[in-house]
């Protein structure tokens, strides 16, 4: 699968020459193209014209910070979002995740990491996008989209979850971007019906029966419930 991120376009956003030539040359090692937006409003503009791959994108920016670019983003599609921030904040790390970034470093960072981040997210983005594989894998829990089926591999056995169609929706939304942190108004929008006034408790009462189900298959505390901002589905084993 490697062959699939090999001249993958990675679109810096970052006002530091300094920090984009390292990052430059640590992504070029791995084989990535690169080009370099100096402002927010630069970015969104080479995002439209040249569909870049991911971005990596700077918080702190001159016409428009990051929090206005990923915001715009997001609006127009799902192209992955690697977000750097200057603080090692929750508050930074929850906002990213809540916009609907697909991960975060802090400055300082290490440059390899951050080529390795850049490499797991397209890997796992290209794979979600592959339509021949309607199947999301996140580590033993598997979801085939196309038969409404969701199962937790234990050895050699997969084990089928009793999910109902709503707690199957939920599930999949959230794996898609496991690492983001949905709100439960867009749980909402996305998953259930509009057709009658959903309450935000109502979520709450759908999560709880689909954590319990979770945990006797063997995957306890998933998803993770984050206080005033959603819920996160989070790495699984």
């Amino acid at each position: 699968m490697e062959h699939m991120h090999t001249n993958a376009l990675i679109l810096i956003a970052e006002d530091e020459p300094e920090i984009v030539d390292i990052l430059k040359a640590y992504l070029h090692r791995e084989g990535l193209r690169t080009v370099w937006a100096t402002d927010g409003r630069t970015a969104l503009e080479l995002h439209l014209s040249l569909r870049p791959d991911l971005l990596l994108l700077d918080v702190q920016m001159p016409q428009l910070d990051g929090w206005q670019v990923l915001a715009e983003l997001r609006r127009r599609g799902n192209t992955p979002v690697i977000m750097v921030t200057a603080h090692d904040q929750d508050l930074d790390k929850l906002t990213a995740l809540r916009i609907g970034a697909d991960d975060y470093v802090v400055k300082p960072f290490n440059p390899a990491e951050v080529a390795a981040r850049v490499r797991a997210v397209l890997r796992r983005t290209q794979c979600q996008d592959e339509s021949s594989t309607p199947v999301l894998r996140i580590g033993t829990l598997e979801i085939d989209l196309e038969a409404f089926r969701a199962s937790v591999r234990q050895g050699e056995h997969l084990h089928s979850l009793p999910l109902t169609l709503t707690e199957f929706r939920l599930l999949a939304h959230m794996a898609r971007a496991p690492r983001r942190v949905f709100s439960r108004g867009e749980l909402i929008h996305a998953c259930l019906s509009t057709e009658s006034e959903v309450l935000e408790r109502t979520i709450d009462s759908h999560i709880s029966k689909l954590r319990k189900k979770l945990e006797d298959a063997g995957l306890p505390g998933i998803p993770l419930s984050l206080r005033g901002v959603g819920y996160r589905l989070e790495d699984i084993a």
